[in-house]
Order: C-alpha cells, then structure tokens, then sequence
C-alpha cells in the first residue's frame, strides 16, 4: 500500500507540473496572439478587454484529438440525422416562415427547402449552437498545434466579428471547434457569407431568423447554387463497377451513366435530361448508391463528408413531400 501510494503521489505531482507548464505556455502563447493582433490593426483597449477571459480549454483539445473512429453506415447516420421528428419540424418551420423563406430563396436563388434541411442539420432549427468560448476554443486549438494556421486565421476573423459589433465577446459562444450561431458557421465563414438581412446593422446569425436564412442562402449562392435544379437521386447498378471509372470521380451526363447500367432506384430509366453527375458510394457498392448533381458538390464546400451532403439532400426530399 505504501508503494502504491508513493506511485500515486508521483503520478499526481507530475500531471499537476505538467499542467502547470502548459499553463504557463498558453499564457505565453496568448500574448503572442495579442502581439500578432496589434499588428493587424485591432487596438489595444479593445484586445485587453477581449482577452481578459481567453482561458486554456483541455476538453476542446481533447475532442479534436478524439474524433470517432468507428465507421457508422450511411443508413445509421441518416436514421440520427433525419427522423421523423425532425421532418415534421422541418414541415413546421418552413411553414411558420414560409414568406420570409420565399423572399430569400427568390434573392438568392435557393429553394426554402434546402435552406431549412442545412439549418436542421447544423443547428437543429438554432436549438443547439454550442456554449463554448468561440475565443477560448479557437486560441486553445490553435496552441495545441496541429492546425495552427486554420485555426489562427479563424482566431483574427471572430476578433473582426467583435470589432465590427456583430454580437459581445460573452455572446460568442459555439461549438467546441468554434463553429458560431444557428447556420454553424466558421469565423471565416462568416466574414465570407454572413448577412445583414433586415438591416440593423448586426450579422446575427444567432438569434435573428432573417439573417439566419440568408446567411444560409448567400453561402450557397456563392458557391454555385442551381436553384433550377435538385441534389441528386438514389440509384441502382447493373452492371459491375469497375466499368464506371469511379476512382476518378467522374462526371459525365446522365445518358453515360444510362448507357452503363444505372437506373433509377425503381428500376426505371433515368430522365432523358442534359445534365451531368457523379456517381458515388458511401458505404461502398453493397450501400446505397447516388447520382448526385452539381448542387450536392456546393454543399460538399459546406461539409467535406458525403454522407453530410446526403443527410442534407433526404431531408430537403422529405420537407418537399411534406413528411
């Protein structure tokens, strides 16, 4: 016992030094982040007020550095993604605003459907922002190293975002990645796409619905949206893969792809339309299988994981339905 507890006391003094060590490296970390912002230009009464509660975030690091590594099939992500309750609220909201999302859609050039399909998606209708210190979040990844660049630059635009008036530093708040407000934007992103909706003179995309949706809306208006257009279709193959070039990510007319053995889900022939696609797959050839179009390449820009894109698209689907 005697042993054990020496070997306890060890482990527990040289965690506590180690903590103490990388507390002293934040601090210093973090007056050479003030450094780099004086030289952008932000003043220094605005910097002392705005740091004064940048702390060191263990668990934001920890979550960057434990993302899951189980492979979760496509059908498991939809089914978390896009139940039935979600549909049904998405029907709800899209209702409940349906002349604010016309007017939007019209300027932009995005159907209402997919506006409401990525606000579910990243927010669950604004429900869930995050309540971590975008600040805090941010200066902390970006100490721990990995993506030092990405997440500085991201650093320097949310103090933008505060210099300009958009929201207070306490307001700030997000995910743990310091992804902000009800469309989850990146602090970069939001200097890109943000929008001033109604006119008060504040970006708030984290209680003003207006600004919200058009947000949304100028992200992918920028991006290359078709408002003419859909995401894409689930298909079926009948004829072996390798005759597709996938390893390649082609992106050929639909009558290429009909003349390769894809059809429709159902079965049917594919719509005789002058209009190009990628075939892809997932979960591989034995999971669902998609045409998908140029617009699903734009919200690819919004989150590089397809099966996001998809979740996206079956929801946008589904609000159309209206269930």
């Amino acid at each position: 016992m005697r042993v054990i507890s020496l070997f306890l006391l060890l482990v527990f003094s040289t965690a506590s030094v180690c903590s103490e060590q990388e507390a002293k490296a934040f601090e210093a970390y973090i007056d050479t982040l003030k450094s780099d912002a004086q030289l952008k230009g932000f003043s220094a009464d605005f910097l002392e007020d705005v740091f004064d509660d940048i702390t060191f975030r263990p668990s934001v690091v920890k979550s960057d550095k434990n993302q899951p590594e189980k492979k979760i099939t496509l059908d498991d992500y939809l089914s978390t993604r896009v139940p039935d309750w979600k549909v049904e609220q998405a029907v709800t909201h899209l209702n409940e605003h349906k002349t604010l999302l016309t007017e939007i859609g019209q300027k932009y050039g995005v159907q209402p459907r997919f506006i409401v399909a990525l606000w579910g998606n990243e927010s669950n209708f604004g429900r869930i922002q995050g309540s971590h210190s975008v600040l805090s979040a941010l200066a902390s990844l970006a100490f721990e190293g990995r993506r030092e660049a990405l997440f500085k630059k991201n650093f320097f635009a949310a103090l933008t975002i505060l210099r300009e008036g958009h929201t207070t530093v306490d307001k700030l708040k997000g995910s743990w990645a310091g992804a902000m407000g009800q469309s989850q934007f990146m602090p970069v992103s939001f200097l890109n796409y943000a929008v001033d909706y109604d006119g008060d003179g504040k970006k708030d995309i984290w209680n003003n619905p207006a600004d919200v949706f058009a947000s949304i809306a100028n992200y992918l208006s920028s991006e290359g949206w078709d408002e003419n257009g859909t995401w894409g279709r689930q298909v079926l193959l009948t004829s072996p893969i390798a005759e597709y070039g996938l390893a390649k990510k082609a992106y050929k007319p639909l009558s290429h792809w009909h003349d390769n053995g894809v059809t429709r889900y159902n079965g049917a022939p594919l719509p005789n339309a002058n209009i190009s696609a990628s075939l892809i797959m997932p979960d591989g050839e034995k999971g669902r299988i998609y045409l998908v179009y140029n617009n699903f390449h734009t919200l690819m820009k919004w989150n590089r994981s397809q099966y996001f894109g998809v979740s996206v698209g079956y929801l946008s689907e589904r609000i159309k339905r209206g269930y």
